[in-house]
This record gives C-alpha cells, sequence and structure tokens, in this order.
C-alpha cells in the first residue's frame, strides 16, 4: 500500500490478472494494510452504495472514539474518491487528496478514523462498496459542505453535482471546526497508536 499525502490514507494498486474468462485481482490484503499501518482493519459493516453520474457523497467523518475507518474501492463504474484532513490540530487540516477508483484499474483507499470521505459518480451505476471498522452510528455521524469553496475540492466540471438534502445543508469546514463537530488530530493519532499496540487492529 502507498501513503498519499495526509497522514492515516493509503493506496491500494492491486495487479490484475486478464485471461479469455475475465479477470482476477487481490481487493483487499489485510498483510499490506497492517504493514503500512501498523495495524489491521477490524471488520465491523460492509457497505455498498449504487450511484447516477454527478451523485456527490459526503463529506462524511465519524467522531472518535470509535470512529470509522473505511476502505473504499469501485467495483462498477468510476468515481472520483476524496480524503479530507477534519482533524483540527493537524499540519495537513483542510487539505484533501484525490483518486479515481473505477473497474478498470481496481484501485482502493483505505481512510483512518478521523478523516472526511467523499466520492462523485463519474459513470451511470457507479457503485462503490466500503468496508468499515465500526457500524454506522448516527449520532456520531456528521459532515461537511463537500462544495465548500474555501476547502476547494477540484470536482469535475463537467456534471452538476446532486446532493442529498442532508449533505447540501452541511456546514463549511470552518463553522463545523467552530462549532466543536470536528475529531481532533491529537485523539486521532492516541487511537491510532492503540490500534497497533492491541490485537483489536486485526481482521475478526
Amino acid at each position: 500500500m502507498r501513503p498519499l499525502g495526509i497522514e492515516g490514507v493509503w493506496l491500494w494498486e492491486p495487479r490484475v490478472f486478464p485471461d479469455e474468462r475475465g479477470t482476477f485481482h487481490e481487493c483487499f490484503a489485510e498483510a499490506g494494510l497492517r504493514g503500512a499501518a501498523g495495524h489491521g482493519l477490524h471488520l465491523a459493516q460492509a457497505n455498498v452504495s449504487v450511484s447516477r453520474r454527478g451523485v456527490v457523497r459526503g463529506v462524511h467523518f465519524a467522531q472518535l472514539p470509535p470512529g470509522q475507518a473505511k476502505y473504499v474501492t469501485c467495483v462498477r463504474g468510476a468515481v472520483l474518491d476524496v480524503a479530507v484532513d477534519v482533524r483540527t490540530g493537524s499540519p495537513t487540516f483542510g487539505r484533501w487528496e484525490a483518486v479515481r477508483l473505477d473497474d478498470r484499474n481496481r484501485r482502493a483507499v483505505y481512510l483512518a478514523e478521523g478523516l472526511g470521505h467523499a466520492f462523485m459518480a463519474l459513470e451511470e451505476d457507479s457503485t462503490v462498496m466500503y468496508l468499515c471498522s465500526a457500524p454506522y452510528a448516527p449520532r456520531r455521524e456528521f459532515g461537511v459542505d463537500p462544495c465548500d469553496p474555501a476547502l476547494g475540492i477540484a470536482w469535475p466540471g463537467d456534471v452538476a453535482p446532486v446532493r442529498s438534502a442532508k449533505d447540501a445543508g452541511a456546514p463549511s469546514l470552518a463553522a463545523a471546526a467552530r462549532t466543536g463537530l470536528l475529531p481532533s488530530y491529537a485523539a486521532c493519532r492516541e487511537w491510532y497508536a492503540g490500534l497497533r499496540g492491541s490485537a483489536g487492529g486485526a481482521v475478526q
């Protein structure tokens, strides 16, 4: 797994084996994640979303503890997948990283707890699968506006973003920080250290 420019974000680039039957690839390797992050993924929930072209989901994050780490891949179509550092006090606070995930390159992104996640569907019926370290908990789930000008995510300009009412009404990153919604970098670092020192980081 290759680290990206935000601490806690890694990119998995599998080798895809084609033949006359189709293709085969390894979509997740616990050993690879453990080698990169120092711990595995406690699999608590797996989600699948199907989106029409232009749909933007996010920027979503969960408060710690326990937060929610995500391992994200696109099994059909294509998405622009975005990780956002929403951890107050982080040296890369407010920075984002974008990666194209699709059913050709078969790449995947791992986002540690405390990071924000969003994507835009680039094709019709784009299907995204998430492996999550914690189940969905509405009282701990929050979001920031994916179109916040100050955040400046470079969404593709050839399609108008389609958002849910909840995502469209999410606060800006600055407003979320002022109201205390965002996780702290110090708390996240402490959580990551605990995962590295505990067998609880393994796939179960």
